[in-house]
């Protein structure tokens, strides 16, 4: 089975990398799907959830994650995700993402309410 490698990194972080069979992101042209054997690619992010189907010597999986910002490269069976914010959903705290995304519809904070409301779509993606 062909494989592609897929480092997702923040900013400040390396937040996940290993082989996968398939990653869905969401880029400002609408939702794309990499698998391996892909045509080179280079693609702005929007903030939206990534799925990411995991393989390797751990077996398959999915992990989800939240992404605000950044860029997709994908050349040569490697597909890079350079986000400006990313968090895993596991690692998401979803009350205080509520509180969050309350707080950005009181003070109609656009971007925050977006910011959060991806935050929790990567955690609901995920149960």
């Amino acid at each position: 089975m062909a494989e592609l490698h897929v480092e997702l990194v923040a900013a400040d972080r390396q937040v996940w990398s290993g082989d996968a069979s398939l990653v869905i992101a969401r880029t400002i042209t609408g939702d794309i799907g990499i698998m391996p054997d892909h045509q080179p690619v280079l693609s702005v992010l929007r903030s939206g959830p990534v799925t990411i189907r995991t393989t390797g010597e751990s077996g398959e999986g999915t992990v989800i994650a939240a992404v605000h910002g950044g860029f997709l490269s994908y050349t040569d069976g490697k597909l890079s995700l350079l986000a400006e914010v990313a968090e895993l959903a596991d690692e998401i705290d979803v009350e205080r993402a509520q509180r969050a995304l309350e707080q950005a519809k009181a003070e109609t904070d656009e971007s925050a309410e977006r910011r959060a409301s991806v935050r929790l779509q990567a955690v609901a993606a995920e149960r």
